[in-house]
């Protein structure tokens, strides 16, 4: 079994003021625990948008005219390509987190708003590394990995109805 990665890059951007949002060490401490044994090394993007440039993102990548809490862009990178100085392998891909949509939906299911971003950050990773939900057996299985996640970092149950 892998000891979570040996090596992490998480660069983590932020679109919009950063007041009230976690900071990039929180981000990146969620993406170590849901990368822990599982991957030995990763270099993703983390970037916090406003609702303007997530719903702009999600309708271009995904046909939906709304802003979407996270968006999970796996990295595709063809055999051979070149990769800018900087960027390693494995590059696993970006995660666009919009912050208005994360605060609502934490204020709306009565939810402390880190624990919130913890979720779809861990959520996020997960889709990168290939996890997904498109069907019911998926996403229970899915929601089972989440909820061990998050309790090993002490967040509540994020399916819990409240």
């Amino acid at each position: 079994m892998t000891r979570g990665p040996t090596r992490l890059d998480v660069s983590v951007g932020y679109a919009l003021p950063r007041a009230g949002l976690p900071a990039a060490t929180s981000f990146r401490k969620w993406v170590a625990a849901a990368l822990e044994s599982r991957i030995r090394e990763a270099d993703l993007a983390i970037r916090i948008v406003d609702a303007k440039e997530g719903r702009a993102l999600n309708r271009h990548y995904r046909g939906k005219d709304y802003a979407t809490n996270v968006l999970s862009f796996p990295a595709d990178v063809a055999e051979g390509v070149k990769l800018p100085k900087g960027v390693k392998m494995p590059l696993l891909g970006d995660l666009v987190i919009c912050a208005p949509v994360v605060a609502r939906e934490a204020r709306e299911q009565g939810k402390p708003l880190n624990a919130h971003y913890a979720h779809l950050t861990v959520h996020g990773t997960l889709h990168l590394l290939g996890w997904d939900h498109e069907d019911e057996c998926d996403a229970e299985c899915m929601e089972k990995l989440e909820r061990a996640i998050l309790a090993g970092l002490g967040i509540e149950d994020p399916y819990l109805e409240r």
